[in-house]
C-alpha cells in the first residue's frame, strides 16, 4: 500500500525554499554564546523584509468547441484490432 504523504516533506522543503527566495533577510546584531555555566545568552535580531503579493482573481469567458463523436458500428473494427488488407487505391493521373 502506498502512503498518500510520500510528498509532505519535500513539498514542505519546496515551500520553505521558496518562501526564504522571496524575503529579504538582513542581519542587524551579532549573536553570542552563553557561557559554560549556562547563564543565558543573546540571539541574533535579524530584520526581514518580506515581498508584498497582491492575491486576485478575474471571472473569464471561456469558448469550448462543440465536439460531436460518432461511435463505430458493429461492422467496424475496434482500434487495435488487426483489419483485413484491401486493394491498394489507383494512382492519380495528370
Amino acid at each position: 500500500m502506498k502512503s498518500k504523504y510520500k510528498w509532505l516533506i519535500p513539498g514542505a522543503v519546496l515551500l520553505t525554499t521558496l518562501g526564504m527566495a522571496g524575503c529579504d533577510v538582513e542581519k542587524t546584531e551579532e549573536g553570542s554564546l552563553p557561557d559554560v555555566e549556562v547563564e543565558g545568552g543573546n540571539m541574533p535580531e535579524y530584520d526581514v523584509d518580506a515581498p508584498e503579493v497582491d492575491v486576485g482573481s478575474k471571472e473569464k469567458v471561456i469558448t469550448v468547441p462543440d465536439v460531436d463523436v460518432t461511435m463505430p458500428e458493429d461492422d467496424e473494427p475496434d482500434v487495435g484490432e488487426p483489419v483485413e488488407p484491401s486493394a491498394p487505391a489507383p494512382a492519380p493521373q495528370n
